[in-house]
Parts: C-alpha cells; structure tokens; sequence
C-alpha cells in the first residue's frame, strides 16, 4: 500500500482484467520459484515503525502534512492517519553490531522527527495506540490527503456496505460504530522484515506463527482506545473489526477476516499467495500494463504489480513480500506483530528477540510447528492480546511427543525456554555477543519485573484516577507521563511508577 495509488472509476470490466491479471502474475510467480530465480541469501533485515503525532497535551495532532515537510525526509512517509508517519530505516545485515547501529539510527532519526514536529506545536510519540484517541478523531475527514487512502477507504466501505462495528470486552468493554476505516489508523506497530530464499521461507513463516504471542506477551502496549481499558494488546481486535468487509451474515458462513492470523502451517511461500487469491477479493481492482508472463518469457523479471498490491490489502500477521532489487526478486516475511514502543532500547530489544528465535526455531530437527496444532498457536496469539505479560501459553513439552504440550506462565516460557533459544539464533547470525545480551537483557527484565509498556500504562492510569483526576485527564496525564519518559530512552522495566510530579 505504500505504492502510488491514482484514484479514478473502476468498472466491471476492470474487475474482470484485474482478477485475470492476479492469475497471471501467480502463474509467474511459480514459474519464478520453480526456476530458482530469486536472490541469494544475505541475511536482510528491514524495520519500519509507525508513529504518532501528539501535542503538548497529550491529545493527537492532524499535522502530519506539516511534519513531513518539515522533515524533508524520503525515509518518512504519511500513514492513514493524519496523526500518523511512518519511518523506514534501510536494510541491514543481521550481523556483528547490528542492533547497536540500529538503535543509534533510530535516535538519531526519531530525535529529529522530534524536532521538527515541535516547530508546528507537537512530538512523535512512539505507542501502540495513543490513549488519548477519541472517536471524533477517527473519521474520514482525518484520513491522511493521499489518494491512495481515500480510495482504500471507499473501496472497503463499498465492500462492506454498512457500518464498521467495533466491540471489543477486556478490563471494560467498547462498543461502537464507524463510518469509515479510520479507527485502523489508531494501531501503529513495528514491522521487521527478512529477506529468506525460497527453500527457507516456510520454515522461518512457520516459525514467525509459532513465537507471535510471546512477542505480544512481552511487548504488549496498547491497553486503552476510545477511553476504555480493553486488552492489553489491544490492535489486534481493532483492526480485525476496522477492516471487516464482512456482513453479519458472511461471518456467520465462516468467510475469512482480511486481517488473518491464518489457519494452518505452510510447506511454501507460494501456498499464502494463493490463498490470498483464493479467499479474498480485491478491494483495489487497478492494473498495470506489464505482461508478467510474457516478460518471463523474454528473461525478464516481472514486477507482479497486481499481486503486490493485493496482498498490502490482507493483514496477515505475519505477511509475505514478492519484491524486485536491482532487477533481482526476492521474498521476505514481514512481521507486523509487535505494537510501537515505547522506547528505542525497547523497540531494538523486541527486534532482537524476534530475529533470534526465527532463526533458531527454523533450524530446530523437531521443529515446533511438527509438535504443536497451528490452532494452538493461533489460541496463544489471542491469549497474549488479552492479557500481555501474564498470559498463559501451551508449548512443547521439551523433547516430549508429538502434541505433548504444558500450559504455563508466558513469562516462564520466555525465560527458561525462548530467551536461550533466541541468544542461540543471534549467535548463528554472528550478532555481537554484548548485544545480543543487551537488548535480550532488556526482554529478561521485562520478565522479572512483569513490566511492559501495557502495565505501565494502566498502572499509571490508574493511579492517575486515584488522585482524583477523570477518566479523560487521567488518560491525558498518562500520555504526556509516557511521553517524558520515552524521551529519555530507558526501558519502560525501569520506568518510575505513576506520574511524577
């Protein structure tokens, strides 16, 4: 969805070319796999974060615009919102002192963001979704000025035909309806995307299902929406229920949500492709001119237009990429789990914990995905969402049967099982060993402290609302608490409780 987009009418016949140009380009993308034709490994990684703009306050800013003018930065671009950017930090080599030079990037470039965001009156907040979000801020009306988002939005509005309901029960419940796909915009997240080859991209997709509630579990940070306490991971179900095309009556015959966690364990990149033809139609019917099998046929390498841009359109967790560099392709998996935040040293410590155990559990001879159910996997996702760091998750019973699984503390499972499996991945990646404990240190003492951006929050509001103040202070309070202490880069473990002074 970052390509540009050029709005206009789209007919039946467009529908029709553009469902037989998706064939086309899946037909080529078999032909490309089945001719070894993509990039060697090099052991990529890429980060992307979404952002949240905020004033002094600690209400939202809808001066994204302005930003991004004011940053003059190809590296920031717009996100649905007019609260929102996006910062894409070039790709990296997962080795030696990755996650050092990553981390400076990231302050550097965020501290500039900064910066610049404060010339027109607000700051980037670094958050899974900004408490202070009300509903009056989530409309059409504040969709970003681009129009590939206003097409998006008509599209999936047209497709849905009524109404987007939100209803979401955690610590309280939230119910609402929408006019529009702006309530997707309050979820900003991390995306960490690696560069595998064919041969190896199911093993480290599969992996990537396997080990998403953990991510959730120990990086949860978005407990609050609308001014309610919901769950503690709380994008999930948002944007589930924010991109529904479904009718009541869809869902009840079973037809898949466009944001998916998916239902079975795969042998090959090609098989979540094809679903996404199979099972979900395109909201964005626009096709390009190239011919991909005829440019097959001629040497060349196709740039699949129509299946890149379908796929942007279907929220998988964890997401296939067909990209073309240099004229070479590529795949990758994108993970788009982890919430944004609430600190670089944070974010960095999450990223470490992903690539490291991607990369051990995809070598493992007895993977986990040949020793668990996916719908276990899928059970331990939503678990993790509701209730973060002090979720429960079923996992392998070490060197037990096939299905032998224990229920137990998420934390537990971290520290005694994935916390060494992940030190064990970054080690194959040749990750320095004083990052590696760095920034798992940093995931350890989340463990310890049963601490995370989520906690905090509520923790704060909480103790805001014990003071006597509101529920829309205390949230406001809670925001500009958060936002000072982000700034200053210490892990959100080690963050004093409540507000300061």
């Amino acid at each position: 969805m970052g390509d540009k987009v050029v709005a206009g009418g789209i007919g039946l016949a467009d529908r029709q070319r553009h469902r037989a140009k998706l064939r086309q380009c899946l037909e080529a993308l078999a032909r490309l796999l089945e001719e070894k034709r993509f990039d060697r490994p090099r052991n990529l990684m890429g980060l992307e974060i979404e952002l949240n703009l905020a004033g002094a306050d600690g209400m939202p800013s809808m001066v994204n615009a302005e930003v991004l003018e004011r940053i003059a930065s190809g590296d920031f671009q717009t996100e649905l919102g007019r609260f929102n950017l996006e910062v894409n930090i070039v790709p990296h080599r997962l080795s030696g002192s990755v996650l050092d030079q990553l981390a400076e990037e990231l302050r550097t470039t965020l501290h500039y963001a900064d910066r610049k965001a404060m010339e027109v009156d607000s700051g980037v907040v670094m958050i899974g979704i900004l408490p202070t979000l009300e509903d009056r801020h989530l409309v059409s009306a504040n969709l970003s000025a681009d129009e590939r988002y206003a097409m998006l939005n008509a599209q999936v509005v047209a497709a849905r035909g009524e109404h987007f309901t939100i209803d979401i029960e955690g610590v309280e419940r939230l119910t609402c309806t929408a006019e529009s796909i702006a309530p997707e915009a309050a979820c900003t997240s991390v995306q960490l995307h690696l560069q595998v080859t064919p041969g190896r991209f199911a093993a480290v997709w599969n992996a990537a299902q396997a080990v998403a509630a953990a991510q959730i579990a120990v990086g949860a940070n978005s407990p609050f929406l609308f001014g309610r306490e919901l769950w503690r991971e709380s994008r999930p179900p948002l944007f589930v229920q924010s991109t529904d095309t479904r009718q009541p009556e869809l869902t009840a015959q079973g037809v898949r949500p466009r944001t998916w966690f998916g239902e079975r364990w795969i042998d090959s990149a090609y098989e979540l492709f094809e679903e996404n033809l199979r099972f979900f139609p395109p909201v964005l019917p626009i096709s390009d001119d190239e011919d991909p099998v005829r440019v097959l046929d001629e040497g060349g390498v196709p740039m699949l237009h129509e299946l890149t841009l379908h796929n942007g359109t279907i929220y998988r967790w964890n997401r296939p990429v067909y990209g073309v560099a240099d004229g070479v392709p590529h795949l990758r998996v994108e993970n788009r789990v982890l919430p944004a935040g609430p600190t670089v040293t944070d974010v960095i410590a999450n990223t470490a914990f992903y690539y490291g155990l991607v990369r051990a559990l995809a070598e493992e001879p007895r993977p986990v995905w040949s020793r668990m159910p996916f719908a276990v996997a899928a059970e331990n996702f939503d678990a993790a969402c509701r209730h973060g760091i002090d979720a429960w998750l079923r996992w392998p019973k070490p060197g037990g049967r096939a299905g032998a699984l224990e229920r137990m503390p998420a934390v537990r499972l971290v520290q005694e099982e994935l916390l060494p499996l992940a030190a064990a991945g970054l080690d194959a990646w040749g990750v320095e060993p004083a990052d590696r404990d760095r920034y798992l240190g940093v995931v350890e003492g989340r463990c310890r402290s049963r601490t995370n951006g989520a906690t905090w929050q509520a923790a704060a509001y909480h103790r805001a609302l014990e003071r006597g103040l509101d529920r829309h202070k205390a949230l406001a309070a809670t925001t500009r608490r958060y936002c000072e202490l982000m700034r200053t880069g210490a892990p959100v473990h080690t963050w004093p409780a409540g507000l300061g002074d």
